[in-house]
């Protein structure tokens, strides 16, 4: 079972593909298509989306803006492990964003997606569209970004049905 948030959906979409795993669990995450980006699926937001607060790159990489985490990333996390997490980030490639899809496993294995409804990242109607697009099992759960932080019982909870699940599929 392949797990991801964030920028880690695309990951998991290519990665998925590989005969070993059984399916995926996308946590507040991009579920891109074939052909798709990350760089793709943020380019248009819809009017009045959240703008992430991600600063201009430096050496090729990104971070978000410390003074704007908490409330864009994390606003249901305490106000010191919202800074932890702010002054802990570790940066993430500009070139990783234009990486495009060959070839989506969410088309071929089951997946499972967490919508974070107070997500200010990833536009909660966006992670419905993708999970809606990947034929995911959805549930959805009041909650930042960080809601593997802020609610960690109902990230645990959608990786036990997923896991659960796919076992019982093993078994028949």
């Amino acid at each position: 079972m392949l797990v991801g948030h964030s920028y880690g959906g695309a990951v998991i979409t290519e990665a998925g593909t590989d005969p070993k795993v059984e399916g995926l669990v996308y946590i507040t995450a991009f579920a891109p298509d074939k052909g798709e980006s990350v760089e793709s699926l943020i380019k248009n937001p819809p009017p009045g989306a959240p703008v992430p607060p991600i600063l201009p790159p430096v050496n090729g990489y990104l971070f978000l803006d410390t003074a704007k985490f908490r409330a864009s990333f994390a606003a249901d996390v305490s106000e010191a492990k919202a800074a932890f997490m702010a002054d802990s980030q570790v940066p993430w490639g500009v070139a990783a964003l234009s990486g495009s899809i060959s070839d989506p496993a969410w088309k071929t294995k089951p997946s499972w997606y967490l919508v974070a409804t107070e997500d200010k990242m990833i536009p909660p109607p966006a992670q419905r569209q993708m999970a809606t697009r990947a034929g995911a099992t959805i549930e959805e759960a009041a909650g930042s970004h960080a809601i593997y932080v802020s609610k960690p019982e109902a990230v645990a909870a959608i990786i036990a049905k997923a896991a659960k699940s796919v076992s019982a599929e093993m078994a028949a």
